[in-house]
């Protein structure tokens, strides 16, 4: 820990790069984060097609609402755009932005409303622009030349994540 930083948290605490074993290892690392998310977060994940983004959100979206009880199917929203699930106190935007041509289309979702009260999953967030939230967690999934692998970058500007980073660099469950 650095002398001059007496809270413990640093710039390397905003990132982090996991090895994923395989399909179940990203679903392992959704289940990791979802019981730590609440509204206003937002996760941005990028990568390119067949990287996992979906499976991730799927997964994500599955464990909040298994929290409750609840089993549900959750399709990608690639022709819907976006997809909502009521999550008990909070409900869950899962948007792939992936046909969208500008930020105005995003203004016409409700996604920028949805930022502050939701808790928000967008795939291709590059189509966001300047609309992206600023203290958004982005997740960029990397195929390997095996295709079975992946590889998770993770990183934050904003303080909210660290402990959640810290965290997520630890083997098993999080507390």
């Amino acid at each position: 820990m650095p002398k001059d930083d007496p809270s413990g948290d640093n710039a390397s605490d905003l990132s982090l790069t996991l090895r994923l074993a395989d399909a179940e290892a990203t679903a392992d690392l959704a289940r990791r984060i979802a019981p730590h998310l609440r509204a206003g977060d937002t996760i941005l994940l990028s990568g390119p097609i067949g990287a996992g983004k979906s499976h991730f959100c799927r997964s994500l979206i599955q464990a909040r609402l298994a929290e409750l009880g609840r089993v549900e199917d959750v399709p990608s929203p690639t022709y819907t755009i976006v997809q909502v699930y009521d999550a008990g106190e909070v409900e869950i935007w899962h948007a792939d932005l992936y046909r969208l041509t500008g930020p105005d289309e995003i203004v016409e979702l409700g996604l920028e409303e949805a930022f502050e009260a939701a808790i928000c999953l967008v795939e291709w967030p590059d189509r966001l622009e300047d609309l992206a939230p600023e203290n958004a967690l982005w997740l960029d999934l990397a195929p390997s030349q095996d295709n079975d692998s992946r590889k998770a970058s993770l990183r934050a500007t904003d303080r909210r994540w660290a402990p959640i980073l810290r965290q997520l660099a630890q083997p098993g469950p999080m507390a």
